[in-house]
């Protein structure tokens, strides 16, 4: 239902769409079809008022919507909370297969609602803001008749004057269809009538199709385009840096292998004189790891939450699952972040594995979590449904605390364990000394440069995933996700290999950190994207919501940062001991 700039008085016009027939066939666990008999309840609740110019949403009551006698708030999973729905009954009877023509809404139907000077204030403040109220249907359980499909509700604003309404609670529209409609003065009080009508109609729509209404893009031929383009693009370019990559390097091995004219051999590259050196452990190896655990962990959840949905699993139906889901894979898959972050430190010569364990579990969740409680703490301030409630914040802390540091901890035990990566060559007691580099070599270029490619592989798919995060659209395109998310990694893990191999040739064997910081070098660029956005596609100008917007979009830079720059390392960190193991060491 949007709220317009005439919504002073509303008419609910229900169109909900039924079959009259049921089929047998595959549903996703929880979300099979429901009958009905002709006047069965259809009960219609509310979830939130949301507006994309504020991105805060708000409690349906928080406006004075007629209210049911007793108001009842449906139990929520984690990813509802978060997201800051509140579903709540409304006085709407609706019945199955009945008709309604103008009915009046609140206790006393023949008289007009008046609202205070603070409720005129308050609803035009909505109005002006943009604000839409998100409804539902939920239905009882029958023997099978009829299936709700869809349901589409129209708002419409008509002046109090030009409505009828009898002790019976029925009313009367006018026969103009351009009635003008129901103004709102902030300044003094308001009368105003709730009515609303219901209509229903047979559909041939099927029940698995229901959906497809709001997830059916007129966009999908760009989608189509965007991906083919991305493949095209990653695998020529594939093709050309691995034909010269692999050219050079078995010139390179040929001619380091070759046990006459060593001298002429190493003035042609300069990566083999760097063998002594190459696996030398870098500055602060605990916090490398640590990282690098954490991108595991995103890397795991994120590759099986949208291979999941992309088999459909996780229904829209099924509101909040897709977040709930992450949430929990995150803290399960500490067990693989802690075992290669443990696994990794070992073989950096570290030892104490235990504050590594709790730094792992803590470094890139304390960011997250110490974030969000800031922007919570200003969500609080102006009364947002959006805000997370104190008993869910205690047991995000219970899961973060009783799931997944220990899990973290069980994981890094087992890798600390584990035998260390074998280096194929051993390290030198002296570090040699790092020729001046030029301009190109300098890690900032080489971070815009590496950026540029993974970036273009996936910056179409991040305008719909944007849109959808904070226009309150839906994206059900997982298809599309899990194919852009594969061209991710392959584009990441080249462009990685190929700048470790020129900053070897370049005789610069610092490689751990740079690998790592440059593999996620398209971070930069989401950065600068979400800025573009901001200023082109949003129409949002408070403090607060700005503040909320790149909040939230700094966390999910931090993280892309994170889990592109771990696929790079572990790519670059393979190649480097690939070639090393292939040239004969004095």
């Amino acid at each position: 239902m949007a709220a317009s700039a005439a919504m002073e008085r509303l008419r609910y016009l229900l169109v909900l769409l039924s079959l009259l027939h049921g089929t047998d066939s595959f549903y996703v666990p929880g979300v099979a079809p429901i009958n009905f008999h002709r006047n069965d309840p259809v009960e219609i609740k509310a979830v939130k008022l949301t507006s994309s110019r504020t991105q805060l949403p708000y409690e349906y009551y928080s406006l004075p919507f007629c209210q049911p006698t007793k108001i009842t708030y449906k139990a929520e999973n984690l990813g509802e909370v978060l997201r800051g729905d509140r579903i709540v009954n409304t006085p709407f009877q609706v019945s199955m297969s009945v008709e309604k023509k103008c009915e009046v809404l609140c206790n006393f139907p023949n008289k007009p609602v008046t609202l205070t000077v603070e409720q005129s204030k308050l609803i035009a403040e909505r109005i002006r803001e943009d604000y839409y109220v998100h409804l539902e249907d939920v239905e009882e359980n029958q023997e099978p008749t009829y299936r709700v499909v869809r349901f589409e509700v129209i708002p419409q604003s008509i002046k109090l004057e030009d409505l009828k309404a009898d002790e019976k609670g029925m009313c009367t529209l006018p026969e103009a269809t351009g009635s003008a409609p129901q103004e709102i003065d902030p300044s003094k009080e308001n009368q105003m009538l709730f009515t609303y009508s219901v209509h229903w109609e047979e559909s041939d729509i099927k029940w698995a199709s229901r959906w497809d209404t709001y997830l059916t893009m007129s966009d999908v031929q760009i989608h189509w385009f965007s991906i083919i383009n991305s493949v095209v693009v990653v695998f020529f370019l594939s093709g050309i840096l691995s034909m010269i990559i692999i050219r050079t390097l078995r010139k390179d091995i040929a001619n380091y292998n070759k046990e006459d004219d060593i001298e002429d051999t190493m003035e042609e590259s300069g990566w083999k004189l760097v063998h002594g050196d190459v696996f030398r452990p870098p500055q602060y190896p605990m916090i490398l790891s640590s990282l690098l655990g954490s991108g595991i962990q995103l890397f795991c959840m994120i590759l099986i939450v949208i291979f999941v949905a992309m088999l459909g699993m996780l229904s829209p139906s099924s509101r909040g699952a897709l977040m709930t889901t992450a949430c929990f894979l995150f803290m399960f898959m500490g067990v693989f972040g802690g075992f290669f972050a443990g696994r990794l430190y070992r073989t950096l010569k570290g030892h104490r594995w235990k504050k590594g364990a709790f730094c792992t579990a803590t470094l890139y969740p304390g960011v997250v979590f110490g974030i969000c409680f800031v922007l919570n703490c200003f969500i609080w301030g102006k009364h947002s449904s959006g805000a997370v409630p104190f008993p869910t914040m205690v047991a995000l802390l219970c899961m973060w605390f009783g799931i997944s540091l220990p899990l973290v901890y069980l994981g890094y035990y087992f890798g600390f364990r584990k035998q260390p990566y074998d280096n194929p060559v051993r390290t030198n007691q002296i570090p040699r000394q790092i020729p001046e580099q030029r301009w190109y070599m300098n890690k900032f270029v080489g971070i815009l440069m590496a950026g540029i490619l993974p970036f273009g592989a996936m910056f179409i798919e991040l305008f719909f995933i944007f849109s959808a995060i904070w226009e309150n659209q839906f994206y059900y395109l997982f298809g599309f996700l899990f194919l852009v998310f594969i061209i991710l990694v392959v584009s990441c893990s080249q462009i990685s290999i190929v700048m470790v191999y020129f900053q070897l040739c370049a005789e610069d064997y610092r490689w751990w950190w740079r690998t790592f910081l440059v593999s996620g070098g398209s971070a930069f660029y989401v950065l600068i994207y979400a800025i573009f956005y901001f200023v082109n596609k949003l129409d949002i100008v408070e403090f607060i919501p700005s503040l909320l917007y790149f909040g939230y979009t700094a966390l999910m830079v931090l993280s892309f940062w994170l889990l592109t720059g771990t696929i790079g390392f572990y790519a670059a960190y393979m190649f480097v001991r690939k070639i090393y193991a292939a040239v004969k060491i004095d």
